[in-house]
């Protein structure tokens, strides 16, 4: 008799709508025997939506939390890095400096002897960093700095924003940021920085510099032979 009490009852708030869990936490019977009892019980589509809302509430919740859980350990080990890195000594900075320009700065090459210091790079920690190994480490005075923004066509509406991002990033004048190559933008693009979050591509100049890219060359050079790998 007891058995059949609870099994209507099953009946009933399956109707309602309920899901198996909720009907379990009311009705103390195996998953097993609800199952039993429910096959034959049909839902309307206002309980089936019910049920599909709450999957989806349950899996949200569900990627929130694992959101939660990878946020939490990767700042955990990015501030153990950090710790680990300590102060930088003017030589460290000499090597970081020379190591930025040998990824991303134009060298000189047979076609292009007279090739002129130019780092490009959109990361604002690089361009800050190439920027202070410049004037502390090569001794390069801001007057002899310049900048040449590159730039996809579709970008052209937000062109201030722009200057004005790489002018705080930088710490110089907005007015040293009017030189721009723009690119055809092509609306098919697979690029993640979109938008309000596309600032271009910052090229750092160095006026009359065809020898201090020589000199660059040379401790590149001197990386690889004091590395061993030469």
């Amino acid at each position: 008799m007891a058995k059949t009490k609870e099994k209507l009852k099953a009946i009933k708030l399956r109707k309602q709508g309920l899901s198996y869990g909720e009907i379990l936490k009311q009705i103390s019977v195996a998953k097993s025997t609800l199952s039993l009892w429910l096959r034959s019980v049909g839902l309307a589509k206002r309980q089936k939506q019910r049920l599909t809302e709450k999957r989806l509430a349950a899996a949200l919740k569900g990627a929130q939390t694992k959101k939660k859980q990878r946020l939490f350990i990767t700042e955990e080990i990015k501030s153990k890095a950090r710790n680990e890195i300590k102060k930088v000594s003017r030589r460290e900075l000499w090597l970081i400096g020379t190591a930025l320009y040998w990824a991303e700065g134009s060298k000189q090459k047979e076609h292009n002897v007279s090739q002129k210091v130019k780092f490009s790079n959109s990361d604002q920690g690089a361009i800050k960093i190439f920027l202070k190994w410049l004037q502390d480490i090569c001794k390069i005075p801001k007057k002899d700095i310049y900048f040449r923004i590159s730039l996809h066509d579709s970008a052209i509406n937000r062109l201030s924003k722009i200057q004005k991002y790489w002018s705080e990033v930088t710490k110089f004048r907005i007015n040293n940021f009017q030189k721009i190559d723009w690119k055809k933008h092509n609306p098919k693009t697979k690029r993640k920085n979109v938008e309000n979050k596309y600032f271009g591509l910052l090229n750092v100049c160095v006026k009359k510099s065809t020898n201090l890219n020589r000199r660059i060359t040379g401790w590149i050079e001197g990386v690889c032979k004091y590395c061993g790998v030469v």
